[in-house]
């Protein structure tokens, strides 16, 4: 056998691995991903890697029906604004945190609902290329495969609300004693004002700032219930 021959031999077993090892990469993190759509997570990624000290987290699912919409309002102000135009990457905001960090500002995130949902239930906190690339990948199967109203049902179920506490549910019991869908725009907008970092910002104990980050929540919330899209959410 000739040397060119030879090598693409070599060429169509190299390609051969990688489309194997794509296929069986792909039907995996299908797996992981399409059961969603109809059944509810029993835990995530965070949960199982917990080290709050909190044994076992404290979680509790609750369908969107019971979880109401001034949680989802207030989330989706906090972290997400154009949660319903994208396909799981906000490049305006990315854009956005790039220009302020250019300009002196501190680099502030730009993870849409959905990355942070695909890192919540799959991947690890931290920052490196390959969570993030991991990130990516679950982020576009998870646009792909789930409606957003699922996707949002599901990230507000098993969002990180305090050390060892996960999903506005509980949250909702543990810091004001109601079910989450009897706890007004304050309340709602307590818990989002958490979200960038719950094992220091405490709901149940604001500081100035959490307060001062409730406050713009609320303004922002009242915004989003006049174009009334929420309730509307595929």
């Amino acid at each position: 056998m000739s040397a060119k021959k030879t090598q693409k031999s070599g060429f169509r077993r190299i390609l051969r691995c990688t489309m194997f090892i794509f296929i069986i990469w792909l039907t995996i993190s299908l797996a992981l991903v399409v059961p969603l759509r109809w059944i509810d997570p029993v835990t995530s990624a965070f949960m199982l890697l917990d080290d709050s000290g909190r044994e076992p987290p404290l979680y509790e699912w609750a369908d969107w029906q019971d979880i109401g919409i001034a949680p989802a309002l207030a989330v989706v102000a906090a972290e997400d604004q154009r949660f319903a135009d994208h396909f799981g990457f906000d490049f305006k905001s990315m854009q956005d945190a790039v220009r302020d960090s250019e300009r002196g500002e501190r680099l502030r995130g730009a993870s849409t609902i959905t990355q942070q949902l695909a890192k919540n239930l799959y991947l690890w906190s931290g920052r490196s290329y390959v969570r993030k690339g991991l990130e990516a990948w679950f982020t576009v199967l998870l646009e792909a495969c789930l409606p957003k109203k699922r996707i949002l049902e599901i990230y507000l179920n098993v969002v990180e609300l305090g050390p060892g506490v996960y999903g506005i549910p509980v949250a909702s019991r543990l810091y004001f004693g109601r079910d989450p869908s009897r706890i007004g725009d304050g309340q709602a907008a307590l818990l989002a004002a958490v979200l960038p970092n719950p094992h220091t910002l405490q709901a149940d104990r604001p500081s100035d700032y959490v307060r001062e980050r409730q406050r713009w929540i609320v303004g922002q919330m009242q915004r989003l219930r006049r174009e009334q899209w929420i309730l509307n959410l595929d």
